[in-house]
């Protein structure tokens, strides 16, 4: 079973002919270090889901690069916006690392309704977990302090600060590097 059959069985917990179904309109990609899946000011026309490797999402503000997320194993990437409504990307995605995906265009995407006889709530509840997921992280971002929003990545995914730039991490954690030296060198003592 791929990662991407094991995310959506986990979290959708669909029959195995539906998730075959499902699963048979991703299609696997590579993406070298550096390449990018989608840049701003496109249109995105596809969904991704990490198989391995590590991708960043992020934006360019007043010549600053900003990091909304890092995405490893079993995590989707996709300017959503821009893949359900059609509007031009706002963030790039670019792959920190090697990358294997399994990626679904939008066409393919909309006929798994055609399918699946159930993709709407599945469908629902994917759109769900994705804004439950953004939800908690501005609650993060509002109510703890930087300290606790690094231990929490931290003690979450500790490889991440070994194979991806600090300067990615802080600003993902919305602070600076000099602040995320400072708290790292206070949790390693």
């Amino acid at each position: 079973m791929t990662e991407l059959e094991k995310y959506i069985h986990t979290f959708f917990s669909i029959n195995k002919d539906d998730l075959t179904k499902i699963s048979s309109f991703f299609k696997p990609i590579t993406l070298k270090k550096g390449d990018y899946f989608l840049k701003k000011g496109r249109h995105s026309d596809r969904l991704g889901f990490v198989q391995n490797g590590i991708i960043r999402e992020f934006v360019v503000i007043d010549e600053k690069e900003v990091t909304k997320w890092i995405s490893t194993q079993g995590y989707f990437v996709v300017d959503l916006s821009s893949f359900v409504f059609q509007q031009i990307a706002r963030w790039n995605i670019q792959a920190l690392t090697d990358c294997e995906l399994y990626v679904i265009d939008n066409k393919d995407y909309q006929k798994i309704g055609q399918v699946i006889p159930s993709w709407i709530e599945l469908e629902k509840q994917f759109i769900t977990k994705c804004f439950t997921v953004l939800e908690d992280r501005v609650l993060q971002h509002l109510s703890m302090t930087a300290e606790e929003r690094y231990n929490q990545l931290f003690n979450f995914n500790k490889e991440l600060f070994n194979q991806v730039p600090l300067q990615y991490l802080a600003s993902m954690l919305g602070m600076t590097p000099e602040t995320l030296s400072r708290l790292r060198k206070r949790a390693a003592s």
